[in-house]
């Protein structure tokens, strides 16, 4: 059976799949605990908060605090976005490991729980946006990880089908919302997030381990 090119898709997470952004994503929960007079938490503590979107990271970072989770949220955004950039970087082989992807024909999206503006911001900072057909980033049009719908959108809107499809995410979010969608899964191991008792169809420590493993299996690759 001949597979066709465009219906080979792979969606992607951003932070802790692409982007290492643990120290600025602190650095704007921190700015926003300082506006109320609150110490800072330690990195490792922030990053334990992130995967359920910006929301959810400011009420985890406030959780023992009465304050308006909806001004925080506000506060945090304007720091983060004033932040992105200072120590954030690509994971090592992200940009050549798109670049193979889609020179063989594959379609590239990203999922991520990141508002969307955000996504595609980071993307143009580090010149990957060129190499993605869609960025959903968490909107209000669809549910956030770990409903699948934005998996859903991805395939429709590229014309791939599940057994041709992959997500690649280094949390829990990412697998579940991949099993819900019925396409395949790899845990991204180097990054920052946990799994809890989701399972997986492939692991790798790097982004290029993926590309490569993803080769062995796919025609479209030799």
């Amino acid at each position: 059976m001949q597979h066709r090119h465009e219906h080979h898709l792979l969606l992607c997470d951003l932070d802790g799949t692409l982007i290492d952004s643990r120290e600025d994503l602190a650095a704007g929960v921190n700015l926003m605990r300082a506006d109320y007079g609150l110490k800072p938490l330690p990195v490792e503590t922030v990053t334990a908060y992130v995967g359920n979107g910006a929301k959810k990271l400011v009420e985890r970072a406030l959780k023992d605090f009465e304050v308006s989770h909806d001004e925080a949220l506000e506060k945090f955004k304007k720091h983060y976005r004033d932040n992105m950039f200072v120590k954030t970087s690509l994971y090592p082989t992200v940009g050549e490991g798109l670049k193979i992807l889609r020179g063989h024909g594959w379609k590239i999206a990203l999922t991520s729980n990141k508002p969307s503006d955000k996504c595609e911001d980071i993307l143009r900072h580090f010149k990957m946006d060129t190499y993605f057909d869609l960025v959903l980033g968490g909107s209000h049009k669809y549910p956030l990880k770990p409903e699948p719908e934005s998996i859903m959108i991805a395939m429709k809107e590229t014309g791939a089908n599940p057994n041709e499809t992959w997500i690649i995410g280094d949390n829990h979010t990412d697998l579940e919302a991949g099993r819900r969608a019925g396409i395949k899964r790899c845990y991204a191991r180097y990054g920052f997030g946990h799994i809890g008792s989701e399972d997986f169809d492939m692991v790798v420590d790097s982004f290029m381990e993926f590309v490569e493993k993803v080769g062995k299996q796919s025609t479209s690759l030799r």
